[in-house]
Order: C-alpha cells, then sequence, then structure tokens
C-alpha cells in the first residue's frame, strides 16, 4: 500500500479527489438509456444471467446509488431491469435477501460480516461494494436536550461546540437510565452509538448468547426501533434518544421533538456505513449479472459526489419521490447538500456527511469490515476471544474488492471512472485517527486495538447466559 501521510490518505487518494472535480459527471450521454426489449438485447450481448432483478432498500438517503442508478438510467445501460423494492425494517430486508425473495440489497454492513462471523443470518452473504461513509447522526427528545445544553461549552456565536461528548447526558441520567433507540443489533448506529457512549465513560451493556437486548450492566438502554418510526416514537416518548440515517435526524429538527448531537463523522471520520449485499450463491451463479450491478452502482455513485456535488439538488427530488424515501425535500436537502442542521437557526457546514464515490467509498475494504467485528467482540456479540486470523479470515470471507476491481477497471477502460478513483492497496486502510476517544485503528492488529478501550470486554473474558466471566 502506498505510504500515508498524516490524515491517512496516499497521495494516490488526494490525486483521485482531485479527478473527481473534473470528472465526467456521469449523467450526460449522447443518446437515452435503453428501455424494454432493448435492455433485453443489451443483456443478450453481455450475456447477462438474470437481467430482471429485485433490489431491497430501506427509505434512507444512502440508499441514493440504487435510487440514481434507476433514475439516471444506469441500470438499463448495463442491460438490467431492475425494480426496487422497500422493505418494513432491517430484519425483513435481511429475510428477503437470504431467502431468495429479493436478489440484493441495501444492506448495513454488519448484517453480512454478522452472518461470515457465525452470529447473523444462516446463510453465506457477500458484500462486493461499500455504498457511502458518513451519514448517521445521534438525536436526543427536547426534555433530554433542555437538561444537557445548559452546561455544554459554547462559542462565541453561543451555539454549542462540537463535537458533544456523551458524559454530557449525565445531567439527564440522574432520574433513571435513558433509553435510545437504534436499527439493527448488526449496524454501524449501533456500534457508533455504543461508542460515542463509552467514550464518555458511559456504560452501553452487554450481549449474552440468545440476547439480542444487550443490556446487561448497562447504564443506557439501547433497543431496535426502524428508521422511518424513529421520530414518532421519539414524539411518544417510548425513547429519549435515537441513532440513525437522514433524513430521520433531520425530521426530529423539522417536527421540533428533538436535536441531533452529534454526527457519526463525529465519532468515527469516514466510517463505513451501508454495503449492497447479496448471496454467495447469487454472485456464483450470476457472475456477470454482478458486474453489471457493480458497474451501474459505482456509475451512481461517481454521479453523486461528481463536481463538487453539483447533482446533489437532483438527487434530494429523486430520494423525495414516495416510492424511495418519501421525505420533503427540504428535510433531506438539510443532510444531502453539504450542510447539516444540529437545531432551529443551527446549520454547519458538513461537505462529508454523504461521501458515495470520493475517498474509495466504494471499495470494500477488509479493515472496514474488522473494525465491526470488533466492536461484536467489544459488546460481547461474539462471545470469547479470537485470534487476529479469525479476523482476517472472516473479513475476507464476506468482503470482495476482487469483484468490485474487476467492474471498475472496465469502467476505467471505458473511460467512464478516471483511474485515480480506483486504489492501490492490499485491502487494509493505513491506521486511522480522528476518533472521539483518540484511540487509533488498525485493522492489521485487531486484539491490540480492542485492549484499548477502557470499557468493553478484555482479552480472557467471555459471555455466557449467566453474565460477564
Amino acid at each position: 500500500m502506498k505510504t500515508a501521510g498524516k490524515f491517512g490518505f496516499d497521495k494516490r487518494s488526494i490525486l483521485a479527489a482531485l479527478l473527481l472535480g473534473s470528472a465526467l459527471s456521469g449523467c450526460s450521454k449522447s443518446s437515452a438509456p435503453p428501455e424494454g426489449g432493448d435492455i433485453a438485447k443489451v443483456a443478450a450481448a453481455k450475456g447477462i444471467e438474470k437481467s430482471a432483478l429485485k433490489l431491497g432498500f430501506i427509505k434512507l438517503t444512502d440508499m441514493a446509488p440504487l435510487a440514481v442508478a434507476k433514475e439516471k438510467g444506469f441500470f438499463a445501460e448495463e442491460g438490467l431491469n431492475v425494480t426496487l423494492e422497500p422493505q418494513a425494517n432491517w430484519k425483513v430486508l435481511l429475510d428477503g435477501v437470504a431467502g431468495g425473495q429479493l436478489d440484493g440489497a441495501h444492506m448495513l454492513a454488519g448484517q453480512p460480516i454478522a452472518a461470515a462471523a457465525g452470529i447473523g443470518a444462516k446463510v453465506k452473504l457477500v458484500a462486493p461494494l461499500s455504498l457511502d461513509l458518513n451519514g448517521n447522526a445521534i438525536t436526543v427528545s427536547n426534555k433530554v436536550w433542555d437538561k444537557i445544553a445548559p452546561g455544554l461549552p459554547k462559542g462565541a456565536d453561543g451555539k454549542p461546540v462540537h463535537p458533544i461528548a456523551a458524559s454530557a447526558l449525565k445531567p439527564a441520567m440522574a432520574a433513571g437510565p435513558l433509553k435510545f433507540g437504534m436499527v439493527f443489533p448488526f449496524s454501524p448506529h449501533n456500534y457508533e452509538l455504543r461508542y460515542w457512549l463509552a467514550a464518555g465513560g458511559i456504560t452501553p451493556g452487554y450481549y449474552l448468547p440468545g440476547d439480542l437486548a444487550g443490556t446487561t450492566g448497562a447504564q443506557v438502554q439501547i433497543s431496535v426501533t426502524p428508521p422511518p418510526q424513529m421520530p414518532a416514537t421519539l414524539e411518544a416518548g417510548t425513547i429519549d434518544g435515537y441513532s440513525v440515517g437522514e433524513p430521520w435526524n433531520q425530521a426530529a429538527v423539522k417536527k421540533k421533538i428533538g436535536s441531533p448531537v452529534i454526527t457519526d463523522a463525529e465519532i468515527f471520520p469516514d466510517n463505513p456505513e451501508k454495503v449492497f449485499g447479496m448471496t454467495d450463491a447469487f454472485a456464483v451463479a450470476n457472475p456477470k449479472t454482478v458486474q453489471a450491478l457493480l458497474r451501474a452502482l459505482i456509475k451512481a455513485q461517481q454521479w453523486l459526489d461528481a463536481d463538487g456535488g453539483k447533482n446533489r439538488a437532483e438527487a434530494v427530488k429523486i430520494l423525495a419521490l414516495p416510492k424511495y424515501v418519501g421525505a420533503d425535500a427540504e428535510v433531506i436537502s438539510a443532510s444531502m447538500t453539504g450542510k447539516f442542521t444540529f437545531a432551529q437557526g443551527d446549520t454547519r457546514d458538513a461537505p462529508g456527511f454523504n461521501i458515495f464515490f470520493g475517498k474509495f467509498a466504494g471499495y470494500p475494504y477488509y479493515s472496514d469490515a474488522i473494525w465491526n467485528l470488533t466492536q461484536m467482540r467489544r459488546w460481547g456479540q461474539i462471545a470469547s476471544d479470537k485470534p487476529d486470523q479469525w479476523y482476517f479470515d472472516t473479513a475476507k470471507a464476506v468482503y470482495r474488492p476482487d469483484l468490485y476491481m474487476t467492474a471498475a477497471k472496465s469502467l476505467v477502460s471505458d473511460g467512464a471512472i478516471p483511474a485515480a478513483a480506483v486504489p492501490e492497496t492490499d485491502g487494509f486502510k493505513a491506521p486511522q485517527s480522528g476518533f472521539i476517544d483518540g484511540i487509533t485503528y488498525d485493522g492489521k492488529q485487531p486484539n491490540a486495538y480492542l485492549a484499548k478501550f477502557p470499557i468493553g470486554l478484555k482479552a480472557g473474558q467471555s459471555v455466557s447466559p449467566a453474565g460477564v466471566k
């Protein structure tokens, strides 16, 4: 791997960022994309095994690559007739992929990873593409905000200084444990929320075998709530806060029922978020279909980030359609166009809140998968110690950069994306810093990384139905 600079990016990364600004946006075509019978002809010419596909998604703005690939004709260009179907929640989506009702889906990064670790779905899943970096936030209710706001450090403008540490919650915890929602036990949202709490000296609790609640020893109760239901659940007082993707944090601001306190980029800069996932059986049986899917999604990712985000306003209109996210365009725009609103009158620049193509966002790094595995182990979802090699083997069983690279290099050959947008890497990022707790993450040393945390399972500790031992 190239030598990294102090921010963890190598020279090739920087060059890619510069070239991205001048790369073709992908939306200008000399002719309209194929339709109907023409799609079938393209599929036949490419030898695509299955051209009519059904893909699942959850109503979140980071499903944008799928919606853009559909609406801008990138799927059709590749000979694919794709139907996009919203799912009720992440479990329903996962079951749909595992059972074959869906050919692939917008997935939480942790879902295929947990399956590979033997603690999730009982089917082998693969993730040949990362959909995005960043994109989540943690929101608290007005009741909690009113208790913590007076004690927050303020800047010269009178607004709270960011990032806000979880220790700020302690005045609101005086009357008893707070209740937070997150979207799924194996979600980045869960791990980001737990990471933030632990960094602030608050224990979020441990999972025990057969226990998906993860509340053993918890100072804050964390439960599952489907993303679109988050604002209503907060407003009803069932939860005191939540960790979720957009537009559901901005919806709380719009409805004046809560305030986001921190984004995931402030917890873990450029963290891996969603992936495009499918069963291994589908990938093996349909190799050319998979390549067509990846090519279309990579083109959509480039379109989303092209020329400093010039296409984001159009992306907002696409996502606002009822068949996709279905939220007000104003709410979606509040985080998708380089800004993030923390409260009424407190909108801040956030150019990296959603990254789809820059910083090699699409490449499925083994080190990203391993980070999720370390958090599964930290909180007891992985019940006992594993050697470093287990982490490497598990990551390589589910993340498939080989499939990504084949598709990306074919797009380079076609002149569709710049060569510098494809990383030269062994699959591991350089050691990553910037975490809210100041701890540096090195994906090549997972157990050494776990040993650095003051809160979390230690080497030699395990969990059983009786608790932590």
